[in-house]
């Protein structure tokens, strides 16, 4: 069975269109037709009902389909595997980050993968896990880290969980809330909260903190990925923003932000995850990348407000 041939028909069952596919793989329509008639000659099934717009698959052709795609993507992880195996740890590495390990963690990682790599090229995408979920099973970043509480069960994804990192709510100096006691969440709420796309159990447990409607939306006065933003937001006006306390360390230490003491709220944490494909390989690079960040989440993952110091030289190099 021809490889090729089958990256024709996951090209036609992606695109329903004989057209589309064929200019997807770069073919003329009229070999393009000859190469998925020739494959169901071969399997002596019909794969396609041709329509005047568009094709369906047949129940052969989906059976093929299921199998054609993993066949396909196991095909590519060989392919890959043998290139970084002739390459010697030389090549290229692309990898996802949420907005808190971008801040969080970023900064430290960089520095220690080009002392220790200088010889590979490195593309870093910093978005939200829906974006990079969607760029992983493209195969276009080889994994990502972020919170993975939203994520949805799928058995084509292995989550690797780090140390959890732990949050709260932070205000500039001379906040109006910091004059008051014993502050509760109702408090902030007129002064609007800024925030990262919190997950769905944080905006859980707030909304029942705040004896919310069950179809009530959650009083987020700013959502933004950017933290450099939220903070500058946050010092620059009255809004509250939520955070975890790793990356707010070098405000906390120069006075720029206060954490807010308030009562009755339980310990807000982030559950970061390393997510990648199930059975592709790791090249060297990553796995020094990955060790490296299981390292540095546990140490973050001590902080707690009474212990919130500078980190420097998390991440001695062997």
């Amino acid at each position: 069975m021809n490889l090729k041939r089958l990256k024709h028909v996951l090209a036609l069952a992606d695109e329903r269109n004989f057209a589309r596919a064929a200019a997807q793989v770069h073919l003329s329509q009229p070999a393009f037709s000859r190469s998925i008639q020739a494959l169901e000659e071969e399997l002596g099934m019909r794969l396609f009902e041709r329509g005047n717009s568009e094709v369906s698959a047949t129940a052969a052709g989906v059976f093929l389909i299921q199998r054609a795609r993993k066949l396909l993507f196991d095909s590519r992880c060989l392919e890959r595997d043998i290139d970084l195996y002739r390459k010697n740890l030389i090549g290229n590495l692309a990898f996802g980050v949420g907005p808190f390990p971008a801040v969080s963690m970023l900064p430290e990682l960089m520095p220690a993968l080009r002392q220790a790599y200088p010889g590979i090229k490195l593309r870093v995408e910093v978005n939200n896990w829906n974006y990079l979920l969607e760029h992983l099973r493209n195969e276009e970043l080889d994994f990502f880290v972020a919170d993975t509480r939203d994520l949805p069960p799928s058995a084509d994804l292995q989550i690797s969980l780090l140390a959890r990192q732990f949050g709260g709510f932070f205000v500039r100096a001379g906040h109006p809330l910091l004059k008051q006691s014993a502050l509760s969440l109702s408090d902030i709420l007129p002064f609007g909260i800024a925030s990262v796309r919190l997950p769905q159990a944080i905006r859980l447990a707030i909304a029942q903190l705040l004896k919310l409607p069950a179809d009530a939306e959650l009083p987020i006065a700013l959502e933004c990925d950017d933290v450099m933003t939220l903070k500058r937001t946050a010092i620059g006006s009255d809004t509250v923003m939520a955070l975890i306390h790793a990356a707010v360390i070098d405000e906390l230490a120069n006075g720029s932000l206060i954490p807010l003491p308030l009562s009755g709220i339980p310990l807000l944490h982030s559950e970061m995850g390393v997510v990648s494909l199930q059975g592709r390989s790791h090249s060297p690079v990553a796995l020094f990348l990955i060790e490296k960040l299981q390292a540095l989440a546990s140490q973050l993952a001590e902080l707690h407000p009474e212990q919130l110091t500078r980190i420097t030289s998390l991440l001695p190099l062997k």
